[in-house]
Parts: C-alpha cells; sequence; structure tokens
C-alpha cells in the first residue's frame, strides 16, 4: 500500500493535479488498484455542471494514467532520475456512468504487453460496491487500455494569478512570473526564467533562458530619449542574468541600430540603469545607483561601481573596474582601473586579472604594455608600435593597443 507521500516519489504531479489518493494493492507486474477519493471540492468541478457536478472523462483517463505510471516504475524498480512516464495513447474507452462528488474511483490495471520503455495496460472490470461511497464502474467491457512511455520530465510555468500576461507574449516552459507581474504581447521569455513580484516587462523585449529578474524593475519600457517617435526598437537579453530590484533598461532607437543589447551571467544590482542602444557583454557585474547614458559599450567581465555615471558613447574595455563615485567620460582601456571625477587611470586591475586566473607571464607583459602606453613620453601612435613590436606574442597586450588605436572619444589617462 502507497499513501499520497509515496506516491509524490514516483509521479511529478502536484495539487491539483494529482489525481490518486492511494494504491492499495500491487501484484508484481500483474496487477494494481488505486483509489480517488471525489470529494465536493474538486477543483474541477467549478466548471463543469454547477447544477449536477461530474468528474470530466479526461480527468478519469488521466487518473487511470497515473496509476499506471506509478505501476510501471515499481515493477522496474523505482523511478529513474529526471524520467517520468507520459501517456501516449487510449484504446476503446467508454464510460457507463458519471462520477459525481462523494464516489469512491477504483482503478485496476493490469499489463497487456510490454517492450522495452512502452507499457501497454487495460483496466480491468470489477463489480460497483453498494455503499455511502461507491466505486464507479466506468465501462461496459474489460479492455479499456492505455499505452505508456517513459520520457523526460516535462517542466510546468507557474504564472500567479494576480499577473497580468498579454495572451500573445512568448513563454517558454519552466517560467515562474510573480505576482503582479506584467508581461507585454510583443515579450519573449525563455525557458527558466524567474520573474519576482511587481515586474513589468514590456516592449519588444526578449529574454533568454535561466534569467532572474527582482521585484519592482522595468525591463523594456520606452527609451528616455527625446528623438524616440515610438520605433520598434529592441531589447535582447542573455541568459542566466540577475536583474535586481529597481533596474530600469531600455530598448534602442533609430539612431543606434535600434537594439539594446545584454549579454549573458551579468549582475545588475539595484536601482542602476541600462540606457537605449547600450551593449553589455557577459559576466559583468554594475553596482547599485550605476548609470550608464545611451550607446555605452561594455565588454566583458567588468565591474562598475556605485553610483558611476558613464557619458553616452563610451566604451569601457574588458576587464576593468571603475571605482564607487566615478564619472566616466573617455574610453577606459581593457585591464585598467580608473576612478575620479572625471576618472583617470590608477594603474591595471590586478585584483580582477588573479580572479580570472590569468597567468603571471601575462599580467607582467600587461604592466609593461601600461607603462608604454601611459607612463611614457611617447606620443600614442610610437607608444602602440613600441608595445606591438618589444610583446607581438602577447594577445591581452595586444587587445590594449587595439583598444586605444580604435578609440572614437580618446582614453582616460
Amino acid at each position: 500500500m502507497l499513501d499520497v507521500k509515496e506516491i509524490l516519489k514516483y509521479l511529478p504531479h502536484r495539487y491539483p493535479f494529482l489525481l490518486v489518493d492511494r494504491i492499495v494493492e500491487i501484484h508484481g507486474e500483474d496487477k494494481i488498484v488505486g483509489l480517488k477519493n471525489v470529494s465536493f471540492n474538486e477543483p474541477f468541478f467549478q466548471g463543469h455542471f454547477p447544477a449536477r457536478p461530474v468528474m470530466p472523462g479526461v480527468l478519469i483517463c488521466e487518473a487511470m494514467a497515473q496509476v499506471g505510471a506509478i505501476f510501471a516504475h515499481k515493477a522496474r524498480g523505482g523511478m529513474d532520475s529526471g524520467k517520468v512516464f507520459v501517456l501516449t495513447g487510449l484504446e476503446r474507452v467508454r464510460f457507463k456512468r458519471p462520477v459525481e462528488p462523494g464516489d469512491q474511483l477504483r482503478l485496476e490495471l493490469s499489463c497487456l504487453k510490454r517492450r522495452g520503455s512502452f507499457w501497454k495496460m487495460q483496466r480491468r472490470r470489477h463489480r460497483r460496491r453498494e455503499s455511502c461511497c461507491p466505486s464507479r464502474n466506468l465501462g461496459h467491457g474489460n479492455r479499456h487500455a492505455l499505452a505508456l512511455r517513459v520520457g523526460d520530465v516535462l517542466s510546468m510555468t507557474r504564472i500567479h494569478e494576480t499577473a497580468v500576461v498579454d495572451q500573445r507574449a512568448e513563454i517558454d516552459s519552466d517560467v515562474e512570473i510573480g505576482p503582479y507581474s506584467i508581461v507585454g504581447g510583443c515579450v519573449r521569455i525563455g525557458k527558466g526564467c524567474r520573474i519576482k513580484s511587481h515586474v513589468v516587462v514590456e516592449g519588444r523585449t526578449t529574454l533568454g533562458e535561466g534569467n532572474v529578474i527582482f521585484q519592482f524593475a522595468t525591463v523594456g519600457s520606452v527609451p528616455q530619449d527625446l528623438k524616440y517617435k515610438g520605433e520598434p526598437s529592441e531589447l535582447i537579453v542573455g541568459n542566466h542574468n540577475t536583474i535586481r530590484e529597481f533596474v530600469s533598461i531600455n530598448p534602442g532607437t533609430k539612431g543606434g541600430g535600434m537594439v539594446t543589447r545584454i549579454g549573458d551571467r551579468n549582475l545588475l544590482m539595484m536601482y542602476c540603469h541600462i540606457a537605449h542602444d547600450c551593449v553589455l557583454g557577459n559576466h559583468n557585474i554594475i553596482a547599485n545607483g550605476a548609470t550608464l547614458g545611451g550607446h555605452v559599450v561594455i565588454e566583458d567581465y567588468v565591474i562598475v561601481g556605485g553610483l558611476v555615471g558613464i557619458h553616452q558613447f563610451t566604451r569601457v574595455g574588458s576587464g576593468v573596474i571603475l571605482g564607487a563615485g566615478s564619472m566616466v567620460s573617455k574610453d577606459v582601456p581593457p585591464y585598467c582601473n580608473a576612478t575620479g571625477d572625471r576618472a583617470r587611470l590608477r594603474g591595471l586591475n590586478l585584483e580582477g586579472l588573479k580572479r580570472r586566473r590569468i597567468e603571471k607571464e601575462k599580467v607582467e607583459a600587461l604592466r609593461k604594455a601600461y607603462r608604454i602606453m601611459f607612463r611614457s613620453k611617447l606620443k600614442t601612435r610610437d607608444a602602440i608600435a613600441k608595445v606591438r613590436q618589444d610583446l607581438s606574442g602577447c594577445a591581452e597586450a595586444e587587445q590594449l593597443v587595439t583598444f586605444v588605436e580604435n578609440s572614437q572619444r580618446g582614453v582616460c589617462r
């Protein structure tokens, strides 16, 4: 005999989708008997003949399938990790009389055929007991067959009843949308995203997989740009990003390519703002209250300190750290540390290089390249040539000088 606690080990279903209350008999691969007590407060009665509630036939079939899945799992010696039995077919199902509140459904199945992970079972005929809660005899014959096949666990999307989700929105599996959140009609949400309470996701916004958006964030709202005239611009967010409370992210504009892009595994902390047409790479941390003006480009592994302001059209290279409260109006070369009102370079981001486990030889090469570029009295063109001549084998040093060479705003010094 199995009670509900044991049944839950074999089925992924939870209330109100679980339709088996108890397994009373199991005889190897020969027979199983399950019970479903049909109470007056079953949620499916609300929409089926309120004057005379009946259990829908499709749910009776589902109850049989759940008992069959338990039968198959027990015969296989337990539930396979990440696998469930799914119903693949029904044959010759007929219902002799309706199932009403107060009835007890007795579901007795036996195996007709087994081939690998495929099972075919039949429901045996039995007599109805005369009692205050009679078991229902559901059909005329004894060959009511159902077919089950083992498959992957199916993930379920959970949308809170108070959330407002446009029916045109595209929502993948295993998505959670919390209370009072709003999702617009042009939004696409990838698998495994978690949207907490009071979040607004609107506009032409695409979220990749595994993103988490915390309460009161605004994602995809109209750009704060007076030149924006309602053009169909986009916001594209990658995978596994964390967007904390009160963050605001705007889509692109016509003047910036129509797209704001955020890569993978970024952490956007409370109250930070990502303006229109910005491009963020991967593994960045944007701290509390930091503000990115329009058209800002941030590469990979960048740490932007709290309350930092970055001027529009500024570019921040890979591996940079910007000290808290900095005002950044010029490009910041890769691997550097910049701080101050009108930020200035303070050396290399050695701690960042250490955390990324950059080899000591490369760090020393970057030190030499930094001294040549920013501490010598050479002109920029001559400094770039010298770094390429002296450190031709270091990709990181080449990345540094290429960034400086291609800068449109000029670089911090």
